[in-house]
Order: structure tokens, then sequence, then C-alpha cells
């Protein structure tokens, strides 16, 4: 996957999907990471891959306590001791989980829609609806007029979504499965419902009508994330979104648009 480089903000993901993620947001100042849901052997290599050195990470940011987003946390704080920036009720869902190990205190309490700073970086939690203690996606202002967002594990997009993701320039979005996939895939009935509820997870084709309300001239850089092995496929995923695109008055942007899928 070739890296997407907007100056002076980056945005990389080491990893976007339901076994695992981590994602990478820098500049040449400032460097963190969203969720360690993979090992911190993985992290290193993936940072390695992009030329940062995994020292120079100054902090995490999680979204959320399920495991595929922090089961690499514990070992990655007992060797660098990071602050790590969560809701309140996720820091204390994470401090539940004894297969995390000791973990050193370095939790600093974020809200949603209350601005806060790491270094270069202004972000802003935004509220998701999930089931999770309460979880956030985050925006991310990383100077000189570049804004990022990382956008996993909601059930449904909503108006306040929408407002506070316009203007972006980089985009990890959710796409995370096909709904005829699912309805006819391996899952139990009740997780299948869990998936496809307002507490689960982004489809596919919700993906698409939630991009096509924000995308504009200046937002040219998008990953679809989150994929589930099961009930998606990466081509998939691609086409039904811009094909969800082309049937928007967002179209116009398609030909000049990075649309790239995350595995």
């Amino acid at each position: 996957m070739r890296e997407i480089s907007l100056e002076p903000l980056r945005l990389y993901p080491l990893a976007s999907s339901s076994s695992g993620n981590a994602i990478y947001i820098g500049t040449d100042k400032s460097k963190i990471l969203i969720d360690v849901g993979i090992s911190t052997k993985k992290v290193q290599q993936g940072l390695e891959n992009i030329g940062v050195n995994v020292k120079e990470i100054s902090a995490i940011c999680i979204t959320h306590e399920h495991s595929d987003h922090i089961k690499g946390l514990g070992v990655f704080l007992r060797k660098y001791p990071v602050p790590v920036y969560a809701t309140e009720e996720t820091i204390a869902a994470i401090r539940s989980q004894k297969s995390l190990g000791a973990l050193p205190d370095v939790f600093q309490v974020v809200y949603p829609d209350r601005e806060f700073s790491i270094e270069q970086f202004n972000l802003l939690p935004l509220k998701i609806s999930h089931d999770a203690a309460n979880p956030v996606a985050y925006r991310i202002d990383g100077g000189e007029g570049r804004q990022a967002a990382v956008l996993t594990d909601l059930g449904e997009y909503n108006t306040y979504l929408e407002e506070n993701l316009k203007g972006l320039h980089t985009l990890l979005l959710e796409a995370n499965h096909d709904l005829r996939m699912l309805e006819v895939g391996p899952y139990p009935y009740v997780i299948k419902r869990r998936i496809a509820s307002e507490y689960g997870h982004l489809s596919n084709k919700a993906a698409g009508e939630f991009l096509a309300k924000i995308l504009h001239q200046g937002l040219r850089d998008i990953y679809l994330g989150h994929l589930s092995k099961e009930n998606n496929y990466a081509a998939l995923a691609y086409e039904t979104v811009c094909q969800e695109l082309r049937e928007s008055i967002a179209g116009e942007y398609l030909e000049s648009l990075r649309l790239q899928v995350v595995q």
C-alpha cells in the first residue's frame, strides 16, 4: 500500500480490520497513534516501513475498549509509557481487562465535543454510535489548514457527524460489511443483528452514502478500513462506495479522488 502524504499532516493505517487496528498520524514535529489493536512488534514494523521510529510516538488516542483496538496496548505501554487519551468510561473498561496486564499510570481523560491538544495537534473527540462504554472518533487538526479524521466502529452516521467532519483533507472511514454477505454469512443471527444495528458497524453502502455528504474538492485522500474478513472484500467495498458517489452530487469529485482499501 502506498503512503498518503499531505504535508505537514500524514495519516497511515498500520492496520485497520476486524482483526486489529492501529493508525499513525504524524508531522515532522508530532507523531501519535490512534488505537493499538496489534502487537508492539507489528507497530514497530509498520512505522519502520514509513520511516518513523516507534520512540518518536508521543501519545496514543483510544477510540474504545474492544479488543481489536487495545489488545496490544499493555505490552506497548510497558515498553513505551506514553500518555494515553480516552474517555473516562473507556479508561475504566481498559483497566478492567486483565488480559492487558499491569498498566502504567499514563491515562488522560478526554470528553466528546471538547478539543484537547497533543503537541502540534488539536484533536476533537466525536460521539459515535457503537456498543462500547463511551466510544469516540477523532478529528485531528495538524496545522496549516490540514484536517484528518479516523471514523470507524459506528452503526450509523448522522447530521452531527456530517457537520463535524466537513472540510477534511484525509479520512479513514469504516466500510465494514456488505449487507447481503452479512445476511447469508456464517455468523449466528444475534451477531448479524448486532453488526447491522445502530450500535454495530457501517456497511459499504452506508459508508458511500456518508462520504457523499461530506466529500468536497479538498478531500482527496480516503482510506476505507475496518473491513470484515467474513462479510466483505476489498473490491466490493471499493465499488459499492464508488457507486454511491456516482449516484450523488459528489460524483463530480470521483475522478480526482485517491480512494484506497485497507486490508
